[in-house]
């Protein structure tokens, strides 16, 4: 009984824990998603736009949503020894584990796939929409500002679209000399052409495989807690009378 009650404490407290971080990004999302242009001036300019933190919000929202009903389910099972609060904690877990180590898997094995399906679903987004839709172009403009890329495979994704059609010429972005690290004015096709600016997609995989030791540690981290956590449930359910 000694280690059951111990267990439990710890389960309680983690939880506790897991609860409040899940009401602060709610909190956060909310203001977010509602006061965007205020989070900037109070944490600074991250080159983002209104419309990044709009979506930041909205992800921060979903995530504080999920962690807090985690964590109160995981306070409740453990405090009243509720084999169905503890059950569901367990099942909910268990899902966004299976769901990571999917995504996971296909981040991994079918990245070409995933470029392939995303090309067909941006990239007419892109042409249709980029110079037209200013949340959407702001987005980009950050996005390839951010990662020094060029569209989503390349400057090819932009002809035709609204942006080029007006001005005759392509983001600066995918002007971008690497070299000299300043725009080549200006973008037209042969600039574009010449410069050869990854697309953000590559560019993201870059990224992410040139800090895959912290992004795998990151991600090993969050794994090994998810499976504490339904080790600890499962026994306290067990042990239940």
């Amino acid at each position: 009984m000694g280690c059951f009650s111990f267990i439990k404490v710890m389960m309680i407290l983690f939880n506790m824990l897991i609860f409040l971080c899940g009401a602060a990004l709610l909190a956060v999302g909310i203001w977010v998603s509602v006061d965007g242009p205020s989070f900037m001036k109070i944490f600074g300019p991250m080159s983002s736009t209104a419309m990044q933190f709009v979506n930041v919000g909205y992800f921060l929202i979903a995530a504080g949503a999920v962690l807090f009903a985690l964590g109160f389910l995981g306070c409740y099972g453990a405090q009243t020894e509720s084999k169905c609060a503890l059950m569901t904690f367990f099942f909910i877990l268990l899902l966004i584990f299976i769901a990571e180590v999917a995504a996971a898997v296909v981040a991994l094995v079918y990245t070409t796939l995933a470029e392939n399906f995303l090309t067909v679903v941006v990239v007419p987004n892109i042409k249709k929409e980029y110079g037209s839709q200013k949340d959407f172009t702001q987005v980009w403009n950050s996005t390839m500002e951010g990662l020094k890329c060029c569209g989503f495979t390349n400057y090819t994704d932009f002809e035709g679209s609204p942006y080029v059609m007006g001005s005759g010429t392509f983001p600066p972005y995918c002007c971008y000399d690497s070299v000299n690290r300043s725009l080549v004015e200006p973008c037209n096709s042969v600039n574009a052409h010449n410069m050869s600016v990854q697309g953000c997609f590559k560019q993201l995989l870059r990224d992410i495989r040139t800090n895959a030791v912290t992004v795998g540690g990151v991600a090993a981290g969050i794994g090994g807690l998810e499976l504490a956590a339904m080790i600890v449930s499962m026994y306290l359910y067990c042990n239940l009378e």
